[in-house]
Order: C-alpha cells, then structure tokens, then sequence
C-alpha cells in the first residue's frame, strides 16, 4: 500500500549549541534513515519543500502499523506534525470505475 506522507513544522533553534544538538541528534540521523528507505524503495519519492521545515514522500508499506513503525524509527519523528494519506492505486480505481459503468 502506498502513503502520501507529509511532516511539516520541523524543529527550529534559538542558539548555535541547539542547531548543533538538532542537527546532530536527530536531523542527520532522519536524513540517514530516509536516504536508506529510499535505496529499499520504501520512499519511493518525494523530498524538502525548498525553504521550509518540512518534508514530503510517497511510502510504501504493509499495513498502517508498518508505516506508523517505520515513521518512529526516524529521530524526527516527535519532531513534526505528520499527516498520512492512504492511496488507491490507479489501476484499483479504474477497476472501481469500470464495474460502475458495467453496471450502468
């Protein structure tokens, strides 16, 4: 199943040590962990809105407690709102559309 999945309002800072912290303790590590995501083609695209604190990519998983497992192994994870949305494949919903007009 795949997942349109959004995290926006990201962590900001007040001091260069905060920046360091953020960056170190949980910005780099999230980057590290998508990044590998994206090469198992789990993300299988998407990325950072430029000049925002946000990020958005199309993920694929089993179920919504895989996906929900997969979002809180990234350290970002309390960092961010996250809205998720479930999408019909293209060709489940032509099949949809087809047995409507079968039916009509």
């Amino acid at each position: 199943m795949k997942y349109l999945v959004t995290g926006t309002n990201g962590p900001g800072f007040s001091s260069p040590e905060q920046v360091r912290s953020v960056l170190n303790d949980i910005v780099i590590p999230s980057f590290n962990i998508l990044l590998q995501y994206e090469k198992d083609g789990v993300i299988q695209g998407g990325g950072l809105p430029v000049g925002d604190r946000a990020m958005v990519f199309i993920m694929e998983a089993k179920s919504n407690e895989d996906l929900d497992r997969l979002l809180r192994r990234l350290p970002i994870w309390g960092s961010l709102d996250w809205d998720v949305t479930a999408l019909q494949s293209f060709q489940g919903r032509m099949e949809i559309e087809q047995g409507v007009l079968n039916r009509l």
